[in-house]
This record gives structure tokens, sequence and C-alpha cells, in this order.
């Protein structure tokens, strides 16, 4: 069996980075034979079945041509057993001693990680699954490309007024949407694993169990021993079980399943009307799909200003999604011709809604499964859902550190990074305080979300004198070149400071303009000094500019 170098766009060439293997060698199927660096970054050729290597036909460091034949391979069912035989002769385990142990590779264990080594620290990192954890894996980044092709998808058939014609309707493949999701999540793993090796960080592969304060064991393919002066916990989250009857039915997914489902449907019903929720509904309703949201709570997207939360709902009826709040679900079952039957109550009654698929997205939950962290004498949080840290990110354990959605303090990715960062700065003595008061959220809905700060019921909570400005995008000329004149900016200002405490927008762009507003929030910026910045024109960011003017002398481009 041949195994050739990918293609190329371009005719380009790309370069060998470390050989995992040599004439000879057994390997898995997935095993990594070798990472090849291209102008896109790296990327890894992987062994398409178990077998034994039978040729190898490039050199480390050597040039690679689009579809070259990298390896020659023999399929073969002894490759399995001969890859413990290995291992045993390794003797099968390891003693690690390490002056820094993380025990998950998520976006906090992987970049506290890679920071660590940067600071000088010997680092050794634990991950029994693939590199990049939830996030980037099953989470954040799979999402988002799902999402791009549906927008793609959208604007195909929405072409006719940018003056574009397509002959014929356009066909959505799932498949090939799927398969695009996984080439751009393997090309981000193999750069997360070459960030590593060049930053000496010591990957073991395995599940972390803690057999005292001091010491780890790190179950795999070989085990391994940890000692290390300090410990960082980064398991993440997992989804969180409901008890709904007929949840365990074929027709029922979680958002990992979704993620890999190349059926389309042509209906589906979301449980949760959260962050998770509302990005399938409009992902799947962008793709052609009917959408049904059943949402508990009496809004969309609760944890969001209220405003904001109103507007999405809108938008999403405007897309064709049926939007169900203040409804519980209290039953699932499959008919006889494999439809999804989905019970739900509201102050109405006892209603029915049919459809292909069911996706429950009702959250995460905080992942120690295994890892008996009451052997190290790590302290949980008072309602015993995440582990209990200080400021510092230390647990009650005075060298053990937590970060990220283990410690169910705010589950966001880049949350998680920040964290595993200040943990590190403590470790080497540098007092380093994670701040929450400016933490940016995002959700990818159409339009996309954001915000950061205050909303105007966080400031009424607390008894504060503000004052809101706001500024559409019908107002914006770059926002109405792209057609897509939904949304506004707005402020909130705490009227005894002038300062800006709050920003959320719903709008295109909203992803990528919240970093001025977080920069704002967190610097303490008044209205006049945001006012007074210059920004480019024409840019959608100059819904912020129009916003932060109408606290003084007025919006210039607002009626």
């Amino acid at each position: 069996m041949e195994i050739k170098m990918f293609l190329i766009p371009g005719g380009k060439k790309g370069r060998a980075g470390k050989m995992n293997v040599k004439e000879g060698d057994a390997v898995r199927e997935g095993d990594i034979l070798v990472q090849v660096e291209t102008t896109k970054g790296n990327r890894p050729i992987k062994a398409p079945n178990a077998g034994i290597i039978t040729k190898v036909l490039c050199e480390e460091g050597g040039e690679i041509s689009s579809e070259q034949v990298l390896f020659e391979l023999d399929p073969c069912a002894c490759a399995e057993e001969s890859v413990q035989e290995d291992v045993a002769k390794a003797g099968g385990s390891e003693e690690i001693k390490t002056d820094l142990l993380i025990i998950g590779a998520g976006p906090g264990g992987y970049v506290a990680a890679i920071y660590a080594a940067k600071k000088g620290l010997k680092v050794t990192l634990a991950e029994s699954e693939e590199l990049g954890g939830t996030c980037l894996n099953v989470g954040c980044i799979p999402t988002k490309a799902l999402i791009k092709s549906s927008e793609v998808f959208r604007d195909v058939r929405g072409s006719a007024e940018f003056g574009i014609t397509v002959d014929g309707e356009p066909h959505a493949d799932m498949a090939r949407i799927i398969r695009r999701k996984d080439e751009v999540r393997e090309r981000l793993v193999s750069g997360i694993a070459s960030l590593l090796e060049n930053n000496g960080v010591q990957v073991i592969r395995g599940r972390a169990a803690f057999l005292s304060a001091d010491s780890v064991a790190v179950e795999g393919k070989v085990k391994y021993t940890v000692s290390a002066k300090d410990i960082i916990i980064a398991t993440g989250s997992k989804v969180s079980k409901v008890n709904i009857p007929g949840i365990d039915l074929p027709v029922v997914m979680d958002s990992t399943k979704a993620l890999s489902c190349t059926d389309m449907p042509q209906a589906v019903t979301i449980v949760g009307g959260g962050v998770i929720g509302m990005e399938f509904a409009f992902m799947y309703s962008n793709l052609g799909v009917k959408v049904h949201v059943v949402e508990f709570l009496d809004r969309l997207l609760a944890m969001l200003d209220g405003e904001i939360s109103k507007s999405i709902r809108g938008y999403a009826e405007q897309a064709g999604i049926s939007i169900h709040t203040g409804s519980k679900v209290t039953r699932i079952r499959q008919s006889e011709d494999s439809k999804a039957v989905v019970t739900y109550e509201d102050g109405d009654g006892e209603h029915v809604l049919v459809s292909d698929k069911v996706l429950v997205a009702i959250g995460r939950q905080p992942n120690l499964d295994g890892l008996d962290i009451e052997k190290a004498g790590v302290a949980l949080n008072e309602r015993g859902r995440g582990i209990s840290v200080d400021g510092h990110m230390r647990t009650n354990v005075e060298h053990i550190y937590a970060v990220g959605d283990v410690t169910n303090i705010i589950q966001l990715a880049h949350v998680a990074s920040h964290q595993g960062m200040a943990a590190v700065d403590n470790i080497l003595g540098k007092a380093a305080d994670v701040d929450y008061s400016a933490i940016p959220n995002v959700v990818f809905t159409s339009p996309e979300i954001s915000g950061v700060g205050l909303t105007e019921g966080d400031c009424r909570k607390r008894g504060m004198d503000f004052s809101v400005s706001t500024a559409t995008y019908a107002a914006n000329g770059k926002a109405l070149t792209m057609n897509e004149p939904e949304g506004f900016a707005k402020l909130v200002r705490d009227n005894a400071t002038r300062r800006i405490v709050g920003g959320f927008i719903i709008g295109a762009d909203a992803s990528s303009l919240i970093s001025t507003l977080t920069t704002a929030v967190s610097q303490g910026l008044t209205d006049e000094e945001l006012a007074g910045e210059v920004f480019a024109h024409p840019t959608t960011a100059e819904v912020i500019h129009e916003a932060a003017m109408g606290f003084g002398a007025g919006a210039i481009h607002e009626l």
C-alpha cells in the first residue's frame, strides 16, 4: 500500500519534519508517520491501516512534492501485536521527574505548557485523547467550520442580490462539509503538536490519576509514574447528562455526534437555546433544514443582554426557526418510520414536534472522570461542581493548580488559556490574579453576537446610575455593501465616572469587533476617550464609534 503526500495547491512543495518511523516498524491505524511543513502550516501523514512499514521514501528535512509517495505499507493484523511487543520490550512503564506536570492538552493545558516551557520550566503534558481538547476537536473550531460552510451555502443561494447568477439549484454535500471540518481540525492539531515539540514539552499519552499530592499515574500504551514539583489540572468538561426518557435513542445526538453526522436531516429539534443550541440552529437553518428550538427558560441565550436576546429571537424566527421558550421536554420517542417525536410542556399544555433528528444541547460539566483528586486532597467548590481555586488558580493544595472548564468558573476556551498562563506566572513567583470583569463572549449565530462587561440588568442590580447608547448597522456603509444591515452596537456607561462598563454587539463582524470593546472596558476608557479615537472608514467598527458619540453630541449617522 502506497502512502502519498496530500495535494498541495499551486504546485508548491513541503518539507518533511520529524520522522516517527523507519523501515520494519509496526504501526497502528492513525499513527503519525511524519509531519510535513507547508506554507499553510504543519500537516501529519498518518497510517491508513495497521501494518508494517516496508519502505521509507522520504527523509527528515527533505523536500516533498504534491502527491509524492512517502511510504510503502504492508497491511497486516499482526501490527497491533507488534506494537504491544515493542512496548513490553521497553519495560512497559517509565518514571518521570519534571518541574511541571499538566493534565489535559486543551486550550488551558497546551497553552500553559508552551508558556511554561518558554519560561524555562521542564514541562510534561499528559493527554488521553487528541491534542487541543474539546475546543479544537469537538467544540469551538469544528462548529465554526460547519457554520462557515452553512454561511457560504446561504450566500450562494442569495448571490443574485450581488448580481451573481448561479445556474441550477446549489446543493449542500454534508459528507464533504464534515470532511472539510476534519481537515481544518487535523491541521490545527498537528500545529499544536509541532509547537509543543519545538518548545521542548514532553507529551505523554494516557489517562492520568493521582496517586498522591506529588505523584500521578498516566496509563496508556506505556505506564508512567510522574513526580512533579507543581501540577496543573486542565481536564476540561464533558457533555452534561440529561434525564429525559428516550435520550439514548438512535435519532438523538449530542453536539459531538452532530459534528460527525453526514446525513442531512430535513428537520431537526434542538433541546436547549444556549450557545451550542443556537449556533447549531442557525447552521442547520442556513443549510435549508427546518429547525425547532425548545428552551426551558423564558428567553434564548439567557446569559446575554436582554435586548440582544430579544433581537436574536427575532432574527431566528425571520430565518424560519421555530422557537419554543418556557418549555420543558418530557420525553423523546422514535416512530415506526424512524422519526423523532419530542413531547414538551409549556403554559398552554403538552405539545409534540416531529423531526428527523434531535440534538440535545443543554451544556457541559467539569470532567473529573478517573482523576482520583481525593488522593491528592484537592477540594471541590461549594456546589461540588468543579475544582475550587483562588484568584491565582491555586487549589487548596499549595502546589496544585486547576484551570479551564474543570474549575467551572467560566467555560470559555480563551479564559482557560488566560488562566493557564496566570497559573504558570504564579508557579514562577510572579503574582497574577485573574480578573473576570472584562471577559469577552462570542456566539456565532446569524448575525453574530458578542459582549463584554456589565449588562443593563447587572447595573440595575448594583444600583448604579448608568446610561446606554446604541448605533445601528443600518446606517453603516460597510454593512450595507455586505448586505448585512441587521443589528446594532450598544454601550453601557457608568454616569459617575463616564467610563464604559459594558459593550454588546449583534451584527456582522461582531466576533472581531468585541476586542475593541474589551480594551475599552478593561482599561476603563470614558465615552469621550472612545469617541475621540479615529475609526477606519468604511468598516463595521464605525458602529462602535457612533455608539460612543451618542453619549455626547450625538451619533453622526443615526436618524
